[in-house]
C-alpha cells in the first residue's frame, strides 16, 4: 500500500509541475528547479553610518550674492564661505550649478567641527546681457543647501570704428 501511495504522490507532482509549465507557454521545457541559496552566499547591504549632521551644521554668511550691475566680458566671481558648525567633519559630496554659464568649485578635504570652507561661483558674462539669477546646488553628509548668484549684465560698448569702410574716402 505504501509504494501505491508513493507512486501515486509522485505522479501528482510530475503532472503539477508539467501543467503549471504548460499554462505559461512552456510545456515543452523541463521543470525548473530552484534552490535557496545560504545567507552567507549573498552580502548583506552596508548599513549607512548614522550622522548626526544636518543643513543647518552648514551655516554659510550669505547664501544669496548680488552681483548688481556689471559689465559684460569679465567673469563674475563670488566666493560664499560657511562654517561647520556640527560636531563631525563636513564632506562636501557635489556642487552643481543651474547652468554651463556658471562653474562652481568648493573644498575637496573634509571641513572640520568650527572650520570653515568655501564654495567659488564663477559667472561667464560674455554675450548674456541682461538680469541673471542662478542656483547652485551644494550636497554634502549633512544635507543639502542652494546658494544663488544674481545681477545684471551690462551689455560691451560697439566699437568706434566704422564697420562699413566704404563710406571713408581715400584720394
Amino acid at each position: 500500500m505504501k509504494k501505491v501511495l508513493l507512486s501515486l504522490s509522485v505522479v501528482l507532482l510530475a503532472t503539477g509541475a508539467y501543467a503549471q509549465n504548460d499554462h505559461k507557454g512552456h510545456g515543452h521545457d523541463a521543470p525548473k528547479v530552484v534552490t535557496a541559496t545560504p545567507a552567507a552566499a549573498a552580502p548583506a547591504p552596508q548599513a549607512k553610518k548614522p550622522t548626526s549632521l544636518k543643513p543647518e551644521n552648514m551655516v554659510f554668511s550669505d547664501e544669496t550674492h548680488d552681483f548688481g550691475t556689471i559689465a559684460e566680458g569679465p567673469a563674475g566671481n563670488y566666493e560664499f564661505t560657511f562654517k561647520n558648525t556640527g560636531k563631525e567633519p563636513i564632506m562636501i559630496e557635489s556642487v552643481h550649478a543651474s547652468c554651463g554659464c556658471t562653474t562652481p568649485s568648493y573644498s575637496k578635504e573634509p571641513i572640520a567641527p568650527g572650520k570653515t570652507g568655501t564654495i567659488k561661483a564663477s559667472y561667464n558674462t560674455v554675450g548674456r546681457p541682461g538680469p541673471f539669477t542662478k542656483s547652485i546646488t551644494v550636497t554634502s553628509n549633512a544635507g543639502t543647501k542652494v546658494l544663488t548668484i544674481k545681477g545684471s549684465v551690462e551689455k560691451a560698448p560697439t566699437s568706434s570704428v566704422p564697420e562699413n569702410n566704404s563710406m571713408i574716402k581715400t584720394n
